[in-house]
């Protein structure tokens, strides 16, 4: 680790630090937000989102969207009316920089670490924890979550708890995207690490408690990032692109991710009974977000399907875009089907539209589902990774598609708040916030399932700057 004087770097000529990604450092309660159009009665909650926002100005590097501080950035709708909260996910390493009031930790490219004398002997020479890409609810704790680390516990007024290791059981911590079974109420994780056992799934149980302790996965020989996972009724499904840490190279000033498609991509179908990995092996492909899965049959030969977003290989920061010789990224949602007797799958794109960030109605995760959610670009060059200026909604029986252009907004990801009551996919509502490119306003707008393209049926004014950020969602007030 780099305890040394940091590089030169100009976070001013960063993309993700400007514009709609700009950081901001206020933390502010709001009770009344100004409304546009109705809030409806229905809508009785919390929708909460977490992003990276670097406290202070980042020293060393920074990479989006793996690097940042956590803030979460809140919603709470009763009556049609509603407030705004935002606060940071405090972490130690945020406190000691607090106390410096600059920051001591660089980028994870740089692998700047701040000595005792700065921080003191516990947190000298570690990396810092970074709970800033998404937030749940299970069992009664609210959970800010990393990239493959412990995630902080925050209370219903967003103020930071601690980190949460369930109670000793998880001491390497979870997955930034857990999945929990809505029939079962069990809530299923991954964590990757740099050693052995290089990858484990868990289980937490309905009622909060580990059911089943980090378990490996056999056949993953080599420390790769993996963001996103699946489930369905039978399987925890976990895609190995060929993006391979490589520490070496980044003590040397490399890319501490080595992309290497020669080396294909591999599905691990890992049965949720405990018994032996099946696994299917492909041409290489990346993936930063699952839509859902579901195996497709009764049988343990049954297929697999699996919806996602595909692109052609990992880029961070800005490198979707070409330059210095690499060819464009492209991607775009897409079909996996995994056959678990012959270990192969076949691949479909369902569109060639830009699109990231997938949802659906999480009543039905590991179930067939027919509406899907994303983020999506319009064709505009001049959007940077991570910025999308429409919401498209997929229909996955008729392969149509309905789209709500945004304008100057870039949106982000949206999420389903179901009615109350009822079970179907088209009764209830999609919620996102939106930040203006050209004044930098930003708003809360609820979309009707039944018919979103035709625009927001309200937009709730935020009076602060809302930056882009990554994965949250809807906590409904009777906890359901």
């Amino acid at each position: 680790m780099n305890t040394q004087s940091p590089p030169r770097f100009d976070p001013t000529r960063v993309p993700h630090l400007l514009g709609p990604f700009a950081p901001v450092s206020e933390e502010v309660d709001v009770e009344e937000l100004e409304v546009s159009g109705r809030i409806p009665d229905a809508l009785d909650g919390l929708y909460l989102r977490n992003g990276p926002n670097p406290r202070f100005t980042p020293i060393g590097s920074y990479l989006y969207p793996v690097d940042g501080d956590g803030m979460l950035h809140g919603v709470r709708l009763s009556g049609g009316r509603a407030r705004y909260r935002n606060r940071f996910v405090r972490t130690p390493a945020m406190a000691a920089e607090e106390r410096a009031g600059r920051a001591l930790w660089g980028g994870l490219e740089s692998m700047i670490t701040p000595d005792a004398d700065q921080v003191g002997p516990l947190l000298a020479g570690t990396f810092k924890d970074l709970p800033d890409i998404n937030v749940v609810r299970h069992a009664g704790r609210m959970l800010a979550l990393a990239e493959s680390a412990c995630p902080y516990r925050i209370d219903a007024e967003l103020a930071t708890l601690g980190r949460e290791d369930f109670g000793g059981a998880l001491p390497a911590g979870i997955t930034a995207h857990p999945k929990t079974d809505p029939v079962t109420g069990e809530m299923v994780v991954f964590c990757y690490a740099l050693e052995p056992p290089y990858l484990t799934w868990s289980v937490i149980g309905r009622d909060g408690a580990v059911t089943r302790g980090p378990t490996p996965v056999d056949g993953a020989d080599q420390p790769v990032m993996i963001h996103d996972m699946a489930l369905t009724a039978r399987y925890v499904v976990l895609v190995l692109a060929p993006a391979f840490f490589d520490l070496r190279a980044a003590a040397a000033g490399g890319s501490f991710l080595a992309w290497r498609p020669e080396r294909g991509t591999r599905v691990a179908l890992v049965p949720r009974d405990g018994g032996p990995v099946r696994w299917a092996e492909g041409e290489a492909f990346w993936l930063w977000h699952t839509v859902n899965a579901y195996d497709d049959g009764a049988g343990a030969d049954a297929a697999v399907v699996l919806d996602y977003v595909e692109w052609s290989r990992l880029t961070l920061g800005s490198g979707d875009k070409g330059g210095d010789g690499a060819a464009e990224v492209t991607g775009g949602p897409a079909r996996a089907r995994i056959d678990p007797a012959s270990g192969t799958l076949s691949r479909a794109l369902l569109d060639d539209c830009r699109v990231e960030f997938p949802r659906i109605d999480d009543r039905l995760l590991g179930r067939p589902h027919r509406r899907a959610a994303f983020a999506s670009g319009t064709g505009r060059a001049d959007l940077l990774t991570g910025e999308y200026d429409a919401v498209r909604w997929y229909d996955t029986a008729t392969g149509s598609s309905q789209v709500w252009a945004a304008g100057d907004l870039a949106v982000g990801e949206p999420v389903f708040a179901p009615e109350p009551g009822s079970g179907s996919e088209d009764r209830g509502y999609w919620l996102t916030f939106a930040t203006d490119r050209t004044d930098g306003t930003s708003w809360f707008l609820v979309f009707a399932a039944g018919e979103p393209e035709s625009g927001p049926v309200a937009r709730a004014r935020i009076p602060v700057r809302v930056p882009l950020g990554l994965h949250g969602c809807w906590l409904p007030s009777d906890g359901g």
